[in-house]
Formats: structure tokens, C-alpha cells, sequence
């Protein structure tokens, strides 16, 4: 049965059972996972015609190295050559030079204190160049170089852009022969065809346990929102389980920014205050932004509309967003989707309507538009469309999902049943609670997925499709 579009559809703000927390324990990528991934990288070196692979990291920018080593180095820069023949080298600094029998990749460490923070004590019979070469660097050979950041500008030439320090570019440079040898190779990782871009059962459920983390965290901070909270108790509540957060976390109540900080104060929420709260790990972050009021009247003056201008608007793009996503479909169709239900000329977003996730709370896109790069099983996306409406501040309920297949379904309920089994309650949440017609190949990575609390201190209702049945209304009422 085709659905209905969403303008025939009719979203209310009702009374509304609230998801329950579901977040489980931390699970390990297997051994299994981690040759195949080194296999996929091999096979596009292999591709792409790459001899080596020069894979930059530090601690904000380590997750195309951790990829294959499993760790990301604290405190200091590394570098992993990767060779076409699957040697290993690690290149690592005084504090993590111990960290290289730990490495999920067999490679050879070499210390390079270069790496290391100021002042430590430096090595002086080797320098970088050298120890470059003992790593396989050599010249005329056709070298990649990953660090992080895909460039896709076109008023930039990406192929010989580089996002590596100088002084380590300088040296491979000076080996290989010049820039003609050294090519930008993120695109092996993260982009199109990278590596990194979809996931097996393995890494769903290993990334999973962050994204549910950050739901249950952000149910938490919804819940205890009140007047007199101060910014500090509600951060609190959003930092969990001593893990490494993937985006600075948010609890602001009122103004943001002031004087330049972006973390939680002792200020206290008032009546009126617009609201954003946010937190991430490897794996998926949860944003909410809203009011901290009970209901309409309680909105400051000039916004009492907020529900209709600005909330709504932004709830049917995000069902829509849900409804229509498609493994196949090109970045570009669902881009189309939500610019013809959330029109940027009147809400004024401007990044992409969705983007992947893994160990960084944005690794890439295949969402923009004109976008033909297609939507594959086995992504893992944030719901991240931010409109603007200038005299209202944010709306926001972004949470992660991941694309599935039935072979990917199979394999998650045959390898992880009681995971399995949690999204598959997420789905009738969403479909029974909510009246949301997800689409059959998303899978909710955590329970807030589609919940959506406009008046935040209002802790029954929030936004939803109009109930179908009449007797599930009722009984909601009566509840």
C-alpha cells in the first residue's frame, strides 16, 4: 500500500508514552572483523593503485587509524604505513610507544618522540625522515596519505590537498621524490565507495552501545529538566560510563555562548528558556532543543506559534525523513524529499538532511544535493536536519538508525538475538506509539528515535501522527 504523503498527514501534539531506556553493554569488534578490514582496505589500495599508506592520528582526528588498529593514540600524533602487501608499521610517540603490541593490526612500532608533547625527552640519532624510511617509505613509490577530512570543495584540488602536518608531509615529500608521488587517499576510508561507510552485524552491534548510550543519557536529562536545574545537573546526567564522548556535550538553558563557553554552567533553567542538550559516542549522538515551558502560554512573547511555525515543520520533515529512506535510492532523491516538505527558503537549513556516523559524530554524507552516491545496508546515520526560523530558537530530536537489508537483518538476529530483539522493539514503538510508517529497511540504533518533547517540561506529550485507531486514543486519553 503506497503511503501517504505528508501533507494528507496529520500530526498533533498528544499525549504520548515516553521510550524506555534500553541501552545494553559495551560489545567488542571480533578478531573476524578486524581482518576484513584490513582486506577492504588492502582491496582498494589495490584499486586505487597505492604501493603505501601514510594514516595520520591524533587524539581528535584518529578513527581511519583506529579503524585498523583498534586504539587511538592519547596526548600524541601517529602515523600507520600501511604497505600493498599488508606490512605494518606503527609510528609512535613516548607515551603511546606501548600501545604497539596492543594493536588489533600485527605492526612493526617505531619510536618516533618527535610525536610526543613538549619537553619530553627526544631521540637524537634518528630523525623523522630516517625512521620513514625504516617504515618502507621510499622513492618513485605511489604513496596515499589519510588523515581525516574528505575534501569536496570544488574550488579546491582535493588529489593534492593534505590535511596532515607540513613538517610530516615535508619529510615523505623529501623520500618518495615530491608531491607527484603523494596523493590525498581519506577517500579510501570515508566518501562514495569508502571503507568505512557501512558496517557489518559485528560493528552495528559494537556501535550500537554508544548510540543507545547517548538516548538513554538524553532521556535522563529530559527527565530531569525542571525550573532551578542548574546546566551542571543536567550535563551530568548526559555523561555516562567513563566513555569518550565523540561531540562536546550541551546543556544550555537560555542564552549560549556566553563569553565564548561552550559547557555547562551553574546557570539555572527558567520558565521560557529555550533548551538544547546534546551528547555522542562512538557509535551515535542524541540532540533535543526545545522550551522549558508546560505549554503554549508559558512560550516567551512573539513565539506562542511555535508549536505551528517551527516544531511541526520540522517533525513532518523528520517523519518524512524516516518514511521514505530506501537502500538504492540515491542521497539525492531523500535530499529532494526533505527540501520539498521543510523548503530551505523558509527554514533556512543549510547542511545535509542526515549524515553517517561511526567513531565521529560526522564521518561523511551521501545526503546532498544533486547526490547520486546510493544509499547502501549497513550505514549507520544521524537524523540531523537543523532549520532556522529567525524569532524562534532550535527544534531538534536527532538520533541514529542504521540501513538493513534481510540478509543484514538475519545475520543481526542470528549473531545478537537480544539486540535484535531491542530494535525490533524500537520499530513498534515507533509504528504503534508514534503512527510513524517506517520504512522497512531501517533499523533504530536507539529508543528515542522519533520522540520528540517541543515543550519540554510537559514530560506526557509530545509530537506524533494522529492516532489511527480510535480506541488506542481514547485509551491514551483515559491514561
Amino acid at each position: 500500500m503506497a503511503l501517504k504523503t505528508m501533507e494528507q498527514k496529520n500530526i498533533v501534539y498528544r499525549r504520548v508514552t515516553p521510550p524506555q531506556k534500553d541501552c545494553g553493554f559495551p560489545l567488542p569488534l571480533t578478531d573476524e572483523t578486524m581482518v576484513q578490514r584490513k582486506e577492504k582496505v588492502l582491496s582498494r589500495m589495490r584499486l586505487s593503485g597505492l604501493d603505501c599508506l601514510v594514516i595520520y592520528d591524533d587524539v581528535e582526528h584518529g578513527n581511519n587509524f583506529m579503524y585498523l588498529t583498534g586504539f587511538f593514540t592519547r596526548f600524541e600524533e601517529a602515523l600507520l604505513i600501511l604497505h600493498a602487501d599488508g606490512t605494518a608499521f606503527l609510528l609512535l610517540g613516548n607515551e603511546n610507544l606501548n600501545k604497539g603490541e596492543k594493536s588489533r593490526l600485527k605492526a612493526s612500532p617505531l619510536h618516533v618522540s618527535l610525536f610526543s608533547l613538549p619537553n619530553q625527552p627526544q631521540r637524537t640519532e634518528k630523525g623523522l625522515t630516517e625512521l620513514l624510511r625504516e617504515a618502507g617509505i621510499v622513492p618513485g613509490k605511489k604513496t596515499g596519505l589519510v588523515g581525516w577530512k574528505l575534501f569536496t570543495s570544488t574550488a579546491e584540488g582535493a588529489t593534492h590537498t593534505f590535511d596532515l602536518p607540513s613538517f610530516m608531509v615535508d619529510a615523505l615529500r623529501e623520500i618518495t621524490g615530491g608531491s607527484a608521488f603523494l596523493y590525498n587517499a581519506t577517500s579510501l576510508f570515508v566518501g562514495a565507495e569508502g571503507v568505512r561507510t557501512t558496517n557489518n552485524a559485528n560493528e552495528i552491534a559494537h556501535y550500537e552501545y554508544g548510540a543507545a548510550l547517548a538516548s538513554d543519557c538524553m532521556l535522563d536529562a529530559m527527565d530531569k529538566l525542571e525550573e532551578g536545574v542548574t546546566e551542571l545537573e543536567l550535563g551530568d546526567a548526559l555523561r555516562r560510563q567513563g566513555q569518550h564522548t565523540s561531540v562536546v556535550t550541551i546543556a544550555a538553558s537560555g542564552p549560549r555562548f556566553v563569553k565564548a563557553n561552550m559547557f555547562p554552567t551553574q546557570n539555572q533553567v527558567k520558565l521560557g528558556d529555550p533548551i538544547s542538550l546534546t551528547v555522542g559516542y562512538a557509535g551515535g549522538s542524541s540532540s533535543r532543543a526545545g522550551y522549558a515551558v508546560h505549554c503554549r502560554e508559558e512560550l516567551p512573547q512573539n513565539c506562542g506559534d511555535y508549536l505551528e511555525k517551527a516544531a511541526i515543520p520540522y517533525y513532518r520533515a523528520y517523519v518524512s525523513w524516516l518514511e521514505h529512506i530506501r537502500i538504492g535510492m540515491t542521497g539525492g532523491i531523500l535530499f529532494d524529499e526533505i527540501e520539498a516538505v521543510l523548503p530551505r527558503s523558509a527554514y533556512h537549513w543549510s547542511l545535509c538532511p542526515g549524515h553517517l556516523v561511526a567513531e565521529e559524530e560526522w564521518l561523511c554524507s551521501p545526503i546532498y544535493e544533486n547526490s547520486q552516491e546510493l544509499l547502501r545496508s549497513g550505514m549507520i546515520f544521524q537524523i540531523d536536519i537543523i532549520p532556522s526560523l529567525p524569532g524562534y530558537r532550535g527544534v531538534c530530536a536527532e538520533s541514529t538508525v542504521v540501513l538493513a537489508d534481510e540478509a543484514l537483518k538475519t545475520e543481526l538476529g542470528q549473531q545478537y538475538p537480544q539486540l535484535y530483539a531491542k530494535m525490533q522493539n524500537r520499530v513498534r514503538y515507533l509504528r504503534e506509539e508514534l503512527e510513524i510508517e517506517l520504512s522497512e529497511d531501517v533499523l533504530p540504533m536507539c529508543s528515542t528515535v522519533g520522540y520528540l518533547r517541543p515543550y519540554l517540561l510537559n514530560k506526557e506529550y509530545a509530537l506524533a501522527m494522529e492516532a489511527n485507531s480510535k480506541a488506542r486514543l481514547e485509551n491514551r486519553e483515559a491514561t
